[in-house]
Formats: structure tokens, C-alpha cells, sequence
């Protein structure tokens, strides 16, 4: 299968570091045994979009590919972009999915934002306990209050997405980057390579600093690195389509290049017997 989504294409980079990524002809198979639980290490990528009677067929996919309750919990499926048909969606949210939607934005090169934060200090992190500990901190600081899952059970979740964070950056594979204000880390976010493309991930600003242009400021300045010390190709960042962030990524250059759907059945969701 030819995969040409950009999205997808670099969700894979972190996919093939902790699991297993598989070409199945009309399907791509995302699994990591170590962690089931994990959207994103847990999928299925078809090559079209769903059709009518396909919800029956995708979930028993699903469950030969990936797995099933107790291990694997959720099911996730996407289709590649651009697709091709029209994705006959109302069969799967009538049988307890919920769709995902996402931009996917992309640039050759990032400009600096009409507004740069001309104060605060822009840094590599370094490969330290301390500043690892710190980013964490942050991006737990940064979750939204109304997301429904306990402050706990999001640092935990965070502190397992940032060892393989870390993992890939002792491998070569990205860097981290900060903003400091006063000595303080304020925003954070990384970016990672498969030696084509380079996507961003986890972008973060405490809520103590936002509307100050640290965001921007710290996505243009982590691009320019990137390119610069990892590889010259496109960058690569993704964005729900209904958040303002998509638009602080548009004032330093990037632009939407495709839509990304999915469809979720969460762990609480009932679904068809895939039998």
C-alpha cells in the first residue's frame, strides 16, 4: 500500500520506534504489544475510505490485526488523504464510533511571527533528568481542564509518552525545545525526523504564559534547528480543526495540506460483534 498522507506518514515515525508497522496490502497495521492501550500505537490505516456495510468488515480487521478487549480496549481506524470516495460515516457513528479531525499543516520553511516573543530565551533541552522531569510538569500544567481524565491519570499517561520521547532523541531521531521565561520553562514542544520529513509534536505553553508569543516564536525557532541539524525536508505539524492553534502555526508559514480523519471507538463504547 502507497501511502501518501502526511500525516499518517509521519505518525508512523513514532510508531516504528516502540511497535510494529506492517503493510497489508489494502491495509496498514500499526501494534505495540508493550503498550495496547495506545491510540496512536494501536491502528489501522486503509487505503480508502469506509463504504457502506463496512462497519462490520473494519471492526473484524481491527480485531485480527490489532487485537481485542481485554488487552486492546479502543478502535482506531483512518483512511489515507487524500481519500479515495466519499467516507460513509454515519453507519459507524450510529454503531458507537466518534470521528477525529484533524489539519495537517505543512512548510518548506517557517518565517518568524508578526509579534515574536523578543524576551524570553529559546533552548535545546538538554538530556538531563531534571529538564526531562520539567517537561512533563509543563505539559500536564498545559491539560485542559474539561478533558475528562483525572490529573494523574494524564501525567501518567504523559511520563510514558515522554520516555519514548527521550528514547528517540538519545537514538538520533529529534530534539526537544523550550522557552524560558525568567528561568522558567514556559513552552516546550519537539520535533522528529524519519530522514524525509520532520514532525512536530506535543505543543505545550503554560497558561501562566499564554498570549505572549511563545508559541510562535518557539515553533519557528525548533523548525529552523530542525532543518538545519536533523534534515532539510518538509516540516510537518498537526492540529485539531476546531482549536486556535492551527491558526498560530499559519503566522509563521505553515498551511493546511490535508484533512485527517479517523474513526474511535473508545474503551466505554459499545460496538458490533466483530465475529
Amino acid at each position: 500500500m502507497h501511502l501518501t498522507s502526511l500525516g499518517f506518514r509521519t505518525d508512523l515515525i513514532f510508531a516504528r520506534f516502540q511497535g510494529i508497522v506492517e503493510d497489508c496490502n489494502d491495509v496498514i497495521r500499526v501494534v505495540n504489544p508493550d503498550n495496547p492501550t495506545h491510540y496512536f500505537g494501536n491502528f489501522l490505516i486503509f487505503e480508502r475510505p469506509p463504504q457502506p456495510g463496512d462497519v462490520e468488515l473494519w471492526t473484524r480487521r481491527f480485531a485480527e490485526l490489532v487485537g481485542t478487549p481485554p488487552q486492546t480496549k479502543h478502535i482506531l481506524m483512518g483512511w489515507d488523504v487524500p481519500p479515495r470516495g466519499e467516507a460513509h460515516l454515519q453507519p459507524f457513528l450510529e454503531a458507537g464510533y466518534h470521528l477525529e479531525e484533524n489539519v495537517v499543516m505543512s512548510a518548506a520553511a517557517l518565517h518568524a511571527p508578526q509579534r515574536p516573543n523578543l524576551t524570553a530565551e529559546m533552548r535545546v533541552i538538554p538530556d538531563t533528568d531534571e529538564a526531562w522531569q520539567a517537561l512533563v510538569d509543563n505539559q500536564v500544567a498545559c491539560r485542559e481542564e474539561n478533558s475528562g481524565e483525572s490529573e494523574a491519570a494524564y501525567r501518567t499517561f504523559k511520563e510514558g509518552q515522554f520516555r519514548r520521547y527521550r528514547a528517540m532523541v538519545q537514538s538520533g531521531l529529534g530534539f526537544w525545545y523550550g522557552a524560558f521565561v525568567g528561568g522558567e520553562l514556559a513552552a516546550d514542544l519537539g520535533v522528529y525526523t524519519d530522514g524525509q520529513l520532520l514532525r512536530f509534536q506535543s505543543v505545550g505553553t503554560h497558561p501562566a504564559y499564554r498570549r505572549q508569543g511563545l508559541c510562535g516564536t518557539l515553533v519557528h525557532f525548533a523548525g529552523d534547528h530542525a532543518q538545519r541539524v536533523l534534515c532539510s525536508g518538509p516540516l510537518v505539524i498537526v492540529a485539531d480543526d476546531h482549536y486556535f492553534a492551527k491558526d498560530i502555526y499559519a503566522g509563521v508559514g505553515f498551511e493546511v495540506t490535508e484533512r485527517q480523519q479517523l474513526l474511535l471507538r473508545r474503551p466505554s463504547a459499545s460496538a458490533p460483534n466483530p465475529s
